[in-house]
């Protein structure tokens, strides 16, 4: 962990981009209480192969014009060099300097990835296109990319995309710190030397997070995983157990000289700024 203590602890609160009227209400109302403390930006996510790009347009546009830092991402996968050039374009007009560079995944019935293939790809286009302008965040996978050949591949993959010019990384969320901290150490021990930021998923539902995480390939340890499902229907004992293991984590993370926390707020404040006030941030 030596190499992320040297690195100022960030903080960051993700959203997605509302689909109705009401949605986006919400999140106005989110936005404003998690503003309160004072994270380094927002981000806001974007759908497979650009299924949400008007949605995350108008979204991140709100989020800048409030005065507040926002980092879109954007994938590239399933997209065109000119659809990239001109959302970065746009980005660019509107004063955003910050952008999460993603790889994405194909949408629904898509065979062909496009023009890019890899995150990689996409950081070093857009490095050629407009220098240094953009702070570039990319992702990890703590617990390996659900695609991953081998762990050593994975590895592998994450250097490329940090070599392309990545300034800085946000995990997948994942609830064993000891997978960061052996992440961390394997890292180091090929010259990475940028900040690592854990992502931290709040417990909210559990059948909500079982699905996301067999998506995501994230791991539910099984005694997290036995206990929420042991509560059944009661919400708040699920909500209030999933208070105390995150709240744990994120501590043991901080400690350890984790630089700082990208929390993954489903358009909610509450768990969140329940979890920062535990944490005396």
């Amino acid at each position: 962990m030596e190499s992320q203590k040297k690195f100022a602890p960030t903080f960051s609160f993700e959203f997605f981009p509302p689909q109705t009227p009401e949605g986006m209400e919400k999140l106005r109302a989110t936005r404003r209480q998690l503003a309160q403390l004072d994270p380094k930006f927002f981000s806001v996510t974007f759908g497979a192969g650009g299924s949400t790009r008007d949605r995350t347009l108008e979204t991140v546009l709100e989020i800048q014009a409030e005065g507040h830092v926002v980092a879109p991402h954007l994938s590239c996968i399933g997209s065109t060099g000119e659809s990239i050039r001109s959302m970065l374009q746009k980005y660019y007009d509107a004063g955003i300097r910050h952008i999460v560079a993603l790889r994405g995944d194909l949408p629904s019935g898509m065979a062909q990835a496009g023009e890019f293939r890899y995150a990689n790809e996409l950081v070093t286009f857009i490095h050629q296109e407009f220098g240094d302008t953009f702070h570039i965040e990319v992702a990890a996978y703590p617990e390996y990319h659900p695609q991953a050949v081998s762990p050593g591949e994975d590895l592998r993959n994450f250097k490329r995309k940090v070599d392309a010019g990545a300034d800085s990384v946000i995990t997948q969320y994942f609830y064993n710190a000891d997978a960061y901290f052996n992440f961390i150490d394997s890292c180091e021990a090929i010259g990475v030397d940028v900040p690592i930021v854990p992502g931290i998923m709040p417990i909210n539902k559990f059948s909500q997070l079982a699905r996301f995480s067999d998506a995501c390939g994230a791991e539910v340890p099984r005694w997290i995983r036995k206990r929420l499902e042991g509560y059944g229907d009661d919400s708040a004992s699920i909500r209030a157990f999933g208070l105390d293991i995150v709240t744990e984590l994120c501590d043991r993370l901080l400690r350890a000289g984790a630089p700082g926390l990208h929390f993954y707020t489903l358009n909610s404040a509450g768990l969140t700024a329940t979890i920062w006030q535990r944490l005396g941030l």
